[in-house]
């Protein structure tokens, strides 16, 4: 583990105990997110190297080879968390090793960072006719009495977070850990190996500092260098409200009547009831057309406030979903002066332009942030994600009215805090450094933010500024004191396609970025 990147050896061995030739296929779980990029098989002496290639070529492949009776394997992937592997011809009381490779970004919530390895497929529900149902059946095994327990896993944890540790823990496995310095530590299971029947968890806090800290981590392959910065937000302790002016933008549309428009006011007036005094506000709805409360922003006074409430609680749904006028009234190509300009859009996101919404959102942007709420049973996910990346802020999806209250409050406790804002990376010259994201967000309270960049050189110095409440913030990364790190080339790679998979959106021809996408993901 590097930072916020797990670089994950996954080693399975298998043994054939009868006399015949057999074809092993087997299902195992990973985690939702994992980038799964090598793929060996080990039979006696000889290891075989696995390619990616497409699903059908890779298919062909495996039953070519199965056929003419040669040692095969193929790993596909079933769902987003579950695995097939199959082995060809497993000879009699053979054993065969099949060893992959996998990366993820972790996650960051209440102050820790969490690691999640699931090891158990649990049985599932399919109904009568799928046809896929048995690549997903699961057999639950049950150990003798006496007897070593089935299916045994070890793990092995070699963890660099960057930064000194406050804590680490493992809520269902007893584990050792091992310290290695301020950073890093080796973390095992107590017991040696462990039955596999339920999810490894290890959790880990890193000291909060009065500063945002800064980790640095880089990987050399292939003749070029790959790198991730992190940057954590400073100590609870520490947060200080910077001046904010928060647009409110609410669809009033009829796809939003019903359910849909109850929870966006019971949303939106929770949201007004948390301003702070020395906060500016407005808020706007839209449906076939777009109409502001006020002609410009207003300092959220109790009396102002009421009014927005009182407002906000006689809105209906009815009339088109016309979001481009909303947009033009929301954001403006301008400076955000010393507080952070906040733009918070409840929609269901039921629109079919959504090309011409991000271009118009890019256009009108400015020192504005972006920070989409899905409502509904079934918003247009892609729309609000994707708006959210372009807005440099971040999507809350709220799926039932009994989910408002936790979801708008986390929401919000983030937005009230901002650490840092207009955050910008200066490469020294001769690195040619390509980073993403190309528009770097604000720092919150909460929530790291990671770079990934691909560089020639690590000579010099990476410079990160900012604004801190008032002030100027800036640091220096000597750009050869990185500490080694794993997973940082296809972390850069995955940022890369994502951004040519956005430049169709710009004119990029879908031939080309193709081309470039499949020769990105098979190197």
């Amino acid at each position: 583990v590097s930072g916020m990147v797990a670089r994950a050896r996954v080693v399975q061995t298998f043994r054939n105990p009868g006399t015949g030739w057999y074809e092993g296929i087997y299902v195992f779980p990973l985690p939702d997110n994992a980038a799964v990029d090598h793929l060996r098989l080990r039979v006696g002496e000889r290891t075989i190297e696995g390619e990616v290639k497409e699903r059908a070529a890779a298919r062909r492949s495996y039953d070519a080879a199965s056929t003419k009776g040669k040692h095969a394997a193929l790993l596909d992937q079933e769902r987003p968390n579950i695995f097939t592997a199959s082995v060809a011809n497993i000879g009699p009381h053979e054993a065969v090793v099949v060893e992959l490779e996998y990366q993820e970004t972790l996650r960051y919530q209440d102050g820790r960072f969490s690691l999640r390895f699931p090891m158990v497929v649990g049985p599932r529900y399919i109904p009568h006719g799928v046809a896929d149902a048995a690549r997903i059946r699961t057999v639950v095994l049950r150990p003798e009495e006496g007897r070593a327990p089935i299916n045994p896993v070890s793990i092995r944890v070699d963890l660099d977070a960057g930064m000194p540790l406050a804590e680490i823990s493992s809520p269902y496995h007893r584990v050792d850990v091992k310290p290695l310095g301020e950073t890093r530590r080796e973390i095992t299971l107590a017991d040696g190996s462990t039955p596999a029947n339920r999810d490894f968890v290890l959790r880990w806090a890193p000291r909060r500092e009065a500063a945002p800290q800064l980790a640095w981590f880089t990987q050399k392959a292939a003749g070029h260098y790959y790198a991730l910065l992190m940057l954590m937000p400073t100590a609870a302790t520490d947060r200080k409200r910077l001046p904010r002016e928060v647009i409110f933008v609410l669809d009033t549309s009829g796809s939003m009547a019903g359910t849909s428009i109850r929870q966006a006011r019971e949303a939106l007036v929770l949201a007004l009831e948390r301003l702070a005094p020395e906060d500016r506000f407005n808020v706007i709805e839209f449906n076939t057309y777009a109409h502001a409360l006020f002609p410009d922003s207003r300092e959220a006074t109790p009396d102002q406030v009421h009014r927005a409430i009182s407002w906000v609680r006689g809105l209906e749904a009815r009339g088109g979903t016309e979001m481009a006028p909303a947009l033009r009234l929301a954001l403006r190509n301008g400076d955000a002066g010393n507080g952070v300009r906040q733009v918070v859009f409840l929609t269901d996101g039921a629109v079919g332009n959504e090309e011409q919404l991000f271009r118009r959102i890019r256009a009108r942007l400015g020192e504005s942030r972006l920070f989409t709420v899905g409502i509904g049973s079934a918003p247009n996910g892609h729309f609000m994600r994707k708006a959210a990346q372009v807005g440099r802020g971040t999507f809350t999806y709220i799926g039932r009215i009994d989910e408002v209250g936790e979801k708008m409050g986390a929401l919000f406790a983030k937005l009230e805090a901002p650490v840092l804002k207009n955050i910008s990376l200066r490469w020294p010259e001769g690195a040619h450094a390509e980073a993403w994201p190309r528009r770097i967000p604000d720092l919150y309270a909460g929530e790291p933010l990671v770079v990934s960049a691909a560089l020639e050189r690590l000579d010099g110095e990476l410079q990160v500024s900012g604004v801190r409440g008032k002030h100027a913030w800036q640091a220096r990364v000597p750009l050869a004191a990185g500490r080694n790190g794993a997973g940082m080339g296809s972390l850069w790679a995955r940022a890369k396609v994502d951004s040519l998979m956005d430049s169709m959106r710009e004119g990029a021809s879908p031939d080309a970025v193709r081309e470039q996408v499949i020769a990105l993901a098979t190197a």
